[in-house]
């Protein structure tokens, strides 16, 4: 089975859908599908993607309408991450009272990367504690979309819950950080918890499809992190196989797909 992890859902229809006061940057709606939902599953049936988690996407910021009447009208195909502002007080009430409103949604996203550091100071910050919390009392995943300057931060949360799955988005985001910094990135692996999304390498190689100029960097964060324990994330599922092509069929079809399946229950 192949599972994508990272598809978001943006919707012209701005009156029904709108954009968050809050939001860290708005998407140009005239450019925007009328029916998002229709136009990725075009792109599951083109690239023979079974599954998918929908990452409920920052412009609408803790307005999650769209990713839940996406995950109402295939509840079978999806599951959802979704996103809340951690300097909110009242995050982890919307937080459980979105997840009894719909199960489906399996994970909350915290981001902290250099250029975003509007949504939280630290991981030690108040909020953030108080929502990662809150994941774990509603048996959530955790998805960090941070770069290599807050790995050491989150590292404090990580042990601190360590039955909650933690997916890290991304690689780690290398081109927010220095060598040194992404060390602290690599050695989230230490914790049995943690996982790794090969997503995102289109930020740091322009040699589409494959890219395979950085193969190299990935087959390091692939052997840190182990077949357990990573994810395929965006561009094709033929990337797996093309940078991981020493690793036997069965550990390939763990990272397209049989992890996420075991973490989400798809």
């Amino acid at each position: 089975m192949i599972i994508e992890w990272n598809a978001h859902m943006f919707s012209r229809d701005t009156a029904r859908y709108p954009f968050h006061p809050q939001a860290a940057y708005l998407p140009d709606a005239a450019h925007l599908s009328p029916d998002p939902l229709a136009d990725y599953q075009a792109r599951m049936a083109q690239a023979g993607i079974d599954r998918a988690v929908l990452v409920h996407p920052e412009p609408y910021g803790d307005d999650h309408r769209l990713i839940l009447d996406c995950l109402q009208r295939e509840p079978d195909l999806f599951r959802g991450v979704c996103l809340f502002y951690p300097q909110d007080p009242d995050a982890p009430r919307k937080l459980e009272a979105l997840v009894r409103q719909e199960p489906r949604i399996v994970a909350v996203r915290f981001h902290a990367h250099r250029g975003k550091e509007m949504y939280l100071d630290s991981f030690d910050d108040a909020g953030v504690q108080a929502l990662w919390a809150k994941a774990a009392d509603l048996g959530l995943m955790v998805e960090l979309h941070i770069g290599p300057n807050y790995a050491r931060q989150a590292a404090k949360r990580i042990a601190e819950y360590p039955d909650v799955p933690v997916v890290v988005d991304h690689l780690g985001e290398p081109q927010f950080g220095t060598p040194v910094e992404y060390a602290d990135v690599l050695d989230l692996a230490r914790y049995d918890n943690v996982s790794m999304k090969i997503s995102g390498v289109e930020y740091v190689s322009r040699d589409a499809p494959l890219f395979l100029d950085v193969q190299p960097f990935v087959r390091r964060v692939a052997e840190t992190f182990g077949p357990d324990r990573l994810a395929w994330g965006s561009g094709t599922p033929h990337l797996i196989d093309a940078h991981l092509a020493h690793w036997s069929e069965a550990d390939r079809a763990k990272v397209k797909g049989g992890n996420v399946a075991r973490l989400v229950g798809l």
